[in-house]
């Protein structure tokens, strides 16, 4: 008999364990849920406020000044099922381990929801019960269904002014494409917002008005007009359900009487199979309807067992793929998702277990560098709090302590497990601005500070501008930036003058051309010969750069093919309009020739970069700018004022969309325009508007601006 998944020390078996994300929009509320849940399942006993600068999760002195959260933070908790019809009774009573991570809703911080979704199992996605479906909830929702994570809806602020639950997952199902099912539907709105109606078990769920934090509710019958909504809404999950799960499709149409188990069970496959996303109705603020949320985590999204194993790739040979089913009895394989530098313990190295077991003292190898790493001390997270722990098991989330060359996205291993995963993928930067230290020690500091950021963020990039000295750094946004700069100072003591940010251009070509150029040079002794003919042609917007070595019959000898590679490489890094770097075009390597005496590797890249500098003169070159995508709330009244304004800024208007005398408008704008936008906006609306932002797409700058840029940068 073989063995279990389960190793007998781990205190809870992957069945009882989650894995989840809190995602959504910024401002929807994610904060608010997590600190509830942490709340009601024991894990702290005061809830703490977003707008107080409380909130568990947001621990960061940027976040708790802001009110907004910039890292993804990680908490576990335990909860046990509240006793209801439909609750698997082989746990009953039995604590369920939930591992959380809190991720950012600021656009600026996408790679911490992207790094976050990589390696979680499933999500709640958060939506506000005002605006419904907002922009960077798209980008969310987009990211998850790229990782294929499961879902479950959870409409927030539904005591708010102009709540609409109908509307919001009419909006869902409309905008997203989602199947969504409401099975807790709010009982009420606004002030009136009172409980819950449990569609499944066909029960109301009530709130007491004296219990200000929401522990005290009872489970009642409906009323006559909540039947009719909870019929409603039953008979169209059955419905989805239908089509979703073969197994209860089958019992339908034989007529087989439908128990609230039997629909659990169905709806639990449907949304682990990505085909349903439950969706539930309350107030995380107002603490109604979060302990039901819980308890829909844990009827409906999976543990490690439920999902695909992860895949990767054999190191040496990315044909074969090797998978990690969650087993803590296999070999150990974990993702590095998450690097950060603690000022008590250094750097923490957050990885989330696949497959088989880590203690403290173990060695492991890096896919990457293929070295071997020690495991110097295991750590549980909770927020900024650290619990040492001895062995971390398959499908935990943990950090560890004590690997000098891991990089986020690094595949840790067993030496006999032969696996590389596949690493999570990042946006590049699109703004840019330089950085000089205020004082000489400053100036000692800056470079490690720099050095330890780039190597938490990977939307951060920090380089040298080889003509003047200045130190670069480069990001997803102001905002990003200017919380990179606020914890230079706050973390490292680095104190810094920044210059005006500056917008990270590309250049690319629009036909095809030729390149060729011969080095020849003699210097009384050995000379230098390299001979390069190439091609070069456009390739999609967004594709990249692509290389064929198309050399035959030995014009050029193998071994400067390498050379001749890198210096085509090494050309893209300076355009020839305004020395940005060059993007989507093909290189096709056809000829050239070589001296059996004065050839060798440097005449050869030289040799490649001067006849790529040639191709580019006759190939049409281009400036391209980032093109942002723009969402604006704004009130009806000043909707003019605001499209006039986005007009101004050569924008285009995609789409205006009204709802309860708020408008929505989305537009696109180019980057270089939106400096300043907030306030201008604040302005026009007498500060009753809000915008987002975040990257859509390079275009063409118009060539009158290309023009009088060229003029200033001569």
């Amino acid at each position: 008999m073989s063995a279990g998944p389960n190793s007998p020390d781990r205190a809870f078996p992957l069945e009882r364990t989650r894995n989840i994300g809190i995602a959504a929009h910024i401002d929807a509320g994610k904060t608010t849920l997590t600190e509830r849940i942490l709340f009601y399942t024991g894990m702290i006993h005061r809830i703490g406020e977003v707008h107080d600068g409380q909130a568990t999760t947001d621990w960061m002195e940027q976040e708790r000044a802001r009110g907004i959260t910039i890292t993804s933070a990680a908490v576990t908790c335990d909860w046990v099922q509240i006793q209801q019809e439909g609750v698997n009774k082989s746990h009953e009573g039995e604590s369920q381990r939930i591992n959380i991570i809190d991720t950012p809703g600021h656009v600026d911080f996408t790679a911490e929801v992207e790094r976050s979704l990589r390696v979680l199992d499933g999500a709640v996605v958060v939506f506000c019960g005002v605006a419904g479906v907002q922009p960077q909830s798209e980008t969310v929702w987009r990211q998850a269904t790229k990782y294929h994570v499961p879902r479950i809806i959870f409409v927030n602020k539904m005591d708010r002014v102009g709540a609409d639950f109908a509307a919001v997952v009419e909006d869902v199902r409309e905008k997203l494409g989602a199947n969504a099912q409401p099975i807790l539907i709010p009982i009420g709105s606004e002030e009136d917002l009172k409980g819950q109606i449990d569609v499944i078990n066909g029960k109301a769920i009530l709130y007491s008005d004296d219990d200000l934090l929401g522990s005290t509710y009872e489970v009642a019958e409906l009323s006559e007009e909540q039947k009719v909504i909870a019929d409603e809404a039953r008979d169209s999950l059955v419905e989805a359900l239908v089509d979703a799960d073969e197994e209860i499709g089958l019992r339908f149409l034989d007529e087989e009487e439908l128990t609230a188990t039997d629909l659990k069970n169905a709806l639990r496959r449907a949304t682990v199979s990505n085909k349903i996303v439950p969706v539930v109705g309350g107030s995380a603020f107002k603490n109604k309807g979060v302990q039901y949320l819980l308890d829909a985590v844990v009827d409906y999204l999976p543990s490690p067992l439920e999902v695909v194993p992860a895949q990767g790739t054999e190191i040496d040979d990315e044909s074969v793929v090797v998978e990690a089913p969650a087993n803590d009895n296999g070999g150990f394989c974990a993702l590095a998702f998450k690097l950060w530098s603690d000022k008590y313990v250094g750097k923490l190295v957050f990885i989330r277990v696949y497959s088989g077991s880590v203690s403290k003292g173990d060695q492991v190898w890096n896919s990457r560098t293929g070295r071997k790493e020690r495991i110097g001390r295991l750590i549980q997270i909770q927020s900024d709090d650290h619990k040492d722990i001895e062995t971390c098991y398959a499908g935990d989330i943990a950090a560890i302590v004590g690997p000098k060359n891991v990089r986020t996205g690094d595949t840790l291993h067993t030496e006999k497990f032969d696996i590389m995963l596949e690493p999570p993928a990042f946006p590049d930067p699109v703004i840019s601005m330089a950085v000089e230290p205020k004082t000489t020690a400053d100036s000692e500091k800056l470079a490690e500070a720099l050095g330890r950021l780039a190597e938490e963020d990977p939307t951060f990039v920090v380089s040298s501008d080889e003509e003047t000295g200045q130190t670069i750094i480069a990001g997803m946004g102001e905002l990003h930036l200017e919380i990179i700069q606020s914890r230079l100072e706050a973390e490292y003591s680095v104190r810094t003058n920044a210059g005006k940010p500056q917008i990270a251009y590309r250049e690319t070509i629009t036909a095809g051309a030729g390149g060729e150029y011969k080095l020849v040079k003699q210097t009384g002794g050995k000379g230098q010969y390299g001979h390069v003919i190439l091609k070069v042609s456009p390739s999609a917007r967004g594709k990249g750069f692509t290389f064929n070595n198309r050399i035959v019959g030995g014009e050029i000898p193998k071994e400067f093919f390498n050379a001749c590679e890198t210096g085509i490489r090494e050309s893209l890094t300076n355009g020839v309009i305004m020395g940005y770097p060059m993007v989507d075009l093909h290189v096709d390597l056809i000829g050239g020739s070589s001296h059996d005496v004065d050839s060798n590797e440097q005449a050869f890249k030289i040799a490649a970069i001067l006849a790529m500098r040639d191709a580019f003169t006759n190939a049409g070159s281009i400036l391209l700018e980032p093109v942002m995508l723009v969402n604006v709330d704004v009130p009806d009244e000043y909707q003019g004022d605001l499209i006039g304004d986005l007009n101004r800024r050569r924008g285009r208007i995609s789409e205006i969309d009204s709802r309860n005398g708020l408008s929505q408008i989305r537009a696109e704008v180019p980057l270089a325009e939106m400096f300043g936008y907030a306030t201008d906006m604040r302005s026009l609306s007498k500060g009753r508007a809000s915008f987002s932002m975040e990257p859509l797409q390079f275009e063409e700058v118009p060539a009158a601006m290309v023009r009088q840029m060229t003029e200033q940068y001569v």
